[in-house]
């Protein structure tokens, strides 16, 4: 890939995954390091090139994000329009396998429990907890009770003990 940026030379498609697709699609062939490596590179400005035409695409429809139209329009507008049917095929297949992915990532689905049963335990829960809810205001509103009884009690016993206070200052007084 012939190229001024130092960058664009680690932007490249992993030897592996290269090494892995001439396996199988040729399995009985053996091919050179340095033919490996031309593939790794024609793949590179292959992606490079189909990259860029679709940025250019996105950008006249006013569009931020390369969508899956945008990278067919520029496979036709590059002269390759034979790739075309098989890449909707290979993108059909993608969304498939993704709504899959998704479906059975679902923690419910993964839990192996009716929807149904999942939303009785819910309400069961729910009403579990308004039960604790409705007793711990109960239990406040007693405490609230005793409060008010004691500091009743209490204020009764400080008038009484005023009142015997002021009947035995009535009595010293008359004592006198």
């Amino acid at each position: 890939m012939a190229s001024s940026s130092g960058n664009d030379d680690d932007l490249t498609i992993p030897r592996a995954a290269i090494n892995k697709m001439i396996k199988e699609t040729l399995p009985n062939v053996r091919v050179a390091n340095d033919a490996r490596e031309l593939v790794v590179n024609c793949c590179t400005e292959f992606i490079h090139l189909i990259s860029s035409e679709a940025n250019e695409i996105c950008n006249k429809s006013d569009k931020k994000t390369i969508s899956p139209e945008h990278v067919i329009n520029a496979l036709e507008s590059l002269g390759f329009g034979s790739y075309i049917t098989e890449v909707k095929d290979v993108l059909q297949e993608c969304k498939t396998v993704a709504l899959k992915r998704r479906k059975a990532s679902s923690r419910l689905e993964n839990l192996g429990i009716p929807e149904e049963e999942l939303l009785r335990q819910q309400q069961e829960l729910f009403a579990k907890a308004r039960q604790q809810q409705a007793e711990l205001e109960q239990q406040e509103w007693l405490q609230m009770q005793q409060a008010a009884q004691q500091a009743q009690m209490a204020a009764a016993s400080a008038s009484v003990a005023q009142q015997a206070g002021s009947s035995q200052d009535e009595d010293e007084e008359d004592e006198m």
